[in-house]
């Protein structure tokens, strides 16, 4: 199913038909303020190891991302930041940088891996903000790579869902994204160290 959702004021309806498919440990495509995402709730066990059949990878070894709705959500699955990380990501967020940061026991046991670090993202853009304040808790994200030698993501969600409509359950219509990703950033050291420079500038 396709569902164009106005980027600047999402219709409260097509949240919630995204909300309840996500509650029913549905699979969406959804936009942020980088790349489309692939994502679902991180409580839906199934839905997680298919999103990790699509990326072909193995779940333990999957750096897949929460998206959260606000810094609040954040002592839910991290450990305790000091106040430059805080304020580091409080600067830096909503935007396009995913923090890498030290995950406590309450992360759900699908994603607690050796590394024992989750990342976080809360990008900039209000179809996804609006979806995981719904939701009430956040979700699963990993980007869509496109096997196009030049071009790595894939833009335009009108051939996002011709290429996925019978491997998810919604594609989000929300314009054209970027072909950018987040930068990465690491915060589960005693230095902070950038991984992957995108989009996001410190």
């Amino acid at each position: 199913m396709l569902i164009k959702i106005h980027p600047e004021n999402p219709g409260s309806r097509q949240i919630k038909t995204v909300v309840e498919c996500l509650y029913d440990g549905g699979i969406i495509i959804y936009p942020t303020d980088t790349v489309y995402g692939l994502g679902c709730d991180i409580y839906k066990s199934k839905a997680v190891e298919k999103i990790a059949f699509i990326k072909g990878i193995k779940k333990e070894k999957a750096n897949f991302s929460f998206i959260c709705h606000d810094l609040s959500q954040l002592s839910d699955y991290t450990k305790p930041i000091s106040n430059e990380i805080y304020k580091l990501m409080k600067t830096n967020l909503p935007g396009p940088f995913t923090f890498i940061l030290n995950a406590n026991n309450r992360v759900p046991k699908l994603f607690q891996s050796k590394k024992k670090s989750v990342g976080i993202r809360i990008p900039d853009n209000n179809i996804v903000s609006e979806i995981v304040k719904e939701l009430g808790n956040p979700i699963m994200s990993t980007s869509i790579h496109d096997e196009d030698e030049i071009i790595e993501y894939t833009t335009d969600p009108e051939l996002i869902h011709e290429k996925y409509k019978n491997i998810v359950d919604i594609v989000i219509d929300g314009g054209y994204g970027d072909n950018e990703a987040s930068t990465i950033v690491d915060c589960t050291k005693d230095e902070i160290m950038i991984l992957r420079e995108g989009k996001g500038i410190l």
